[in-house]
C-alpha cells in the first residue's frame, strides 16, 4: 500500500541523506540533577568530563578524516565551563546548535525559563565564536506547542521530533527529526553506583542494526539522522564501530552527507515545505475518549 505521501526530494542528483550530530552533553545533565550544590561522587562526573578532555577530540578527528561536516548541538553550561569548545568546533567548519543551558529537562522548565535559557544561550554563543545558531535540539527530545512558537519567533529551525523520517514543518517550524533507535545514549549509556538497569549492549549488534536502518531509508529516500555524544561515542571501540558505519554510508550512491542546517535549509526553500505540514496540537475526537458501560 503506497502512502499518501510524495517522496521527499533532495537536491539533484541526491535521492537520500546523512547527517552526524553530536549532542555534547558532557556533565550538564548530572549538573542538572544536583541544584544545591557540587557533586557528592567522583565516578559520574568524571566519566562525563572524559567528553570535553577526549571524546570530543576523537569524534573531530574522525569527521576530519571522513571529510564530514557535523552538527554540534551544545548546552550553554557546557560552552561556559569548556570555554576552548565552540571555537574548535567552529574553525573545523562545523555548525554549533542550541541544546539548552543547563540541559533543562522539558516537564521541569516552565516557558518563561525556557525563553531565558534560550537567549542566554544564543547570547553566549555569539560572544565565544561570533556564530548565532540557526538551530535548536532539545535536551532529552521533547517539546511543547510554546517552544515551538519561541523558536518561530527567533527563525530557528528544531531537531527534537520524530514525525516523519525526513525534515517536515509543524507549527511553521521546519523540523529535522531525530530517532531514538539511532543515538548512541539509549545503548551505551552507563554511569555504574549500582543505578544502571541492564550494561551496554554489544556495538556490533548495533551496529548492525544502524546499518539495517540506512539499508531501508536510503532505498526509500529518507534521512538518517545519527546521534552519537561527546562522552559515549568518543571511546575507542566506538570510534571503531562509526568509522564502519562510515564507511557505509560513504559508499552508497546518490547520499547527500550534509549538516542539520543544510538540511533545514534545504526543506524551507524547497517544495517539501508544502507536502510535509503538520501541528503541534492535532483536533481531538469529537466523540467522548472513554467507553461507558452499556455503550
Amino acid at each position: 500500500m503506497s502512502s499518501p505521501y510524495p517522496r521527499y526530494s533532495w537536491p539533484e542528483g541526491r535521492s537520500s541523506a546523512f547527517a552526524f550530530s553530536v549532542d555534547v552533553d558532557a556533565e550538564s545533565p548530572y549538573l542538572w540533577g544536583l541544584p544545591e550544590g557540587t557533586p557528592p561522587l567522583l565516578g559520574q562526573m568524571e566519566q562525563r568530563l572524559f567528553g570535553p578532555r577526549t571524546g570530543i577530540w576523537r569524534l573531530l578527528d574522525l569527521l576530519n578524516r571522513y571529510g564530514i561536516k557535523g552538527s554540534f548541538f551544545v548546552p550553554g553550561l557546557v560552552a561556559q565551563n569548556h570555554p576552548a569548545l565552540l571555537p574548535a568546533i567552529a574553525e573545523a567548519g562545523h555548525e554549533i546548535g542550541l541544546h539548552g543551558y543547563f540541559h533543562e529537562i522539558v516537564a521541569d522548565t516552565p516557558t518563561a525559563e525556557f525563553v531565558r535559557a534560550l537567549d542566554a544561550s544564543l547570547a553566549l554563543f555569539k560572544a565565544q565564536a561570533g556564530v548565532v545558531p540557526r538551530g535548536f535540539r532539545s535536551p532529552a527530545w521533547e517539546m511543547t506547542p510554546e517552544m515551538l512558537a519561541e523558536l518561530a519567533a527567533r527563525g530557528l529551525y528544531d531537531s527534537s521530533l520524530m514525525g516523519f523520517d525526513h525534515p517536515y514543518t509543524i507549527d511553521g517550524v521546519t523540523e529535522v527529526p531525530v530517532q531514538w533507535a539511532v543515538d548512541d545514549a539509549i545503548y551505551f549509556k552507563f554511569t555504574g553506583g549500582g543505578a544502571d538497569r541492564w550494561h551496554p549492549a554489544a556495538q556490533n549488534g548495533v551496529l548492525d542494526a544502524w546499518l539495517d536502518e540506512w539499508t531501508v531509508l536510503a532505498r526509500e529516500g529518507g534521512l538518517l539522522m545519527l546521534t552519537v555524544h561527546d562522552w559515549i561515542s568518543g571511546r575507542a571501540g566506538r570510534i571503531r564501530m562509526l568509522e564502519r558505519l562510515l564507511d557505509a554510508i560513504t559508499a552508497t550512491p546518490g547520499v547527500w552527507l550534509a549538516t542539520v542546517g543544510e538540511i533545514a535549509a534545504h526543506h524551507a526553500a524547497s517544495p517539501n515545505r508544502e507536502h510535509f505540514v503538520t501541528r503541534s496540537q492535532p483536533p481531538l475526537p469529537s466523540a467522548p475518549r472513554r467507553f461507558k458501560a452499556g455503550h
